[in-house]
């Protein structure tokens, strides 16, 4: 797994959180598979222990990674279908509020949808 961190990507640990759940929703990991320790990822990405084990204790809530003391962390057999699924939850509620801001400022639904389309277009060029 190679995570890649962009200086413009916001911060490092939603970097990773982001880079590893998109590699659970690819198959790229799956359950039982391990990740590299805190220590070996900080030191690969040149970041501070406590980025990555903030970014570990983020997969955790998220039920993504179970860490063990002393064994390391590991991709959980949660269903890649459910963790979509509460991904489309969160994109539901952001479009609703997209949508109510539009609405009480007039912006037409044809600009709305521009919009999107140019922030998605240029989610490949951060």
């Amino acid at each position: 797994m190679d995570i890649i961190i962009r200086s413009s990507g916001g911060p490092i640990y939603e970097q990773i959180v982001t880079q590893v759940r998109q590699a659970v929703l690819r198959g790229e990991l799956a359950a039982g598979d391990a990740l590299p320790s805190m220590r070996a990822l900080a030191s690969d990405l040149r970041v501070s222990v406590i980025t990555t084990k903030r970014a570990y204790e983020e997969l955790e809530r998220e039920g993504i990674v179970e860490s063990m003391v002393g064994r390391g962390s590991f991709i959980t057999g949660r269903d890649p279908g459910s963790l979509r699924d509460e991904g489309l939850r969160q994109v539901r509620t952001a479009a609703r509020a997209a949508v109510d801001t539009a609405c009480r400022y007039g912006v037409e639904e044809a600009e709305l949808v521009e919009i999107v389309r140019e922030i998605y277009g240029g989610m490949d060029n951060e």
